[in-house]
């Protein structure tokens, strides 16, 4: 793989995701069409590339069907596990780039349940490239990031 992958490179597929926002509490998260859910590994942490920034997020499922859900970008795995009070990285995003709920943004699958990234329609963005690591190796950092 190339040091560094533009969003219209053949091995990136993008998706569209809706703004939508969460039932009584209001807060903000990317739905992403269920029709793409082979894409989003469900209840996975992955990497999520934010205005340039690599961050980490989990990859939630909608209780009504096969949606797939982004509800924010955290420094750290751990945080994408339980946010807690950690800062949530995509949320000033989405304020930076005037996204308002119902619009669309549009999310890269740069490396396929491993590395994402989000940007706004008509933007082009180039991102690093990584190796995704050996499922083994996954489970032991997982294990360690969770011992901190």
């Amino acid at each position: 793989m190339a040091d560094r992958v533009p969003s219209d490179h053949d091995s990136v597929t993008t998706v569209r995701a809706t703004l939508s926002t969460a039932g009584s509490t209001r807060r903000r998260r990317l739905e992403l069409p269920a029709d793409a859910a082979e894409e989003f590994p469900a209840d996975e942490v992955v990497r999520l590339v934010v205005d340039g920034s690599e961050f980490h997020a989990r990859i939630e499922t909608a209780l009504t069907d096969e949606t797939r859900i982004l509800s924010g970008a955290y420094d750290a795995p751990r945080f994408a596990r339980s946010p807690g009070d950690a800062p949530d990285r995509l949320g000033p995003w989405l304020d930076d780039v005037d996204v308002a709920v119902g619009d669309s943004v549009l999310v890269d699958v740069v490396e396929p349940g491993f590395k994402y990234g989000v940007r706004e329609p008509g933007e082009r963005v180039v991102y690093e490239a990584t190796e995704s690591p050996d499922d083994s190796l996954a489970a032991i950092a997982e294990r360690v990031e969770d011992e901190r």
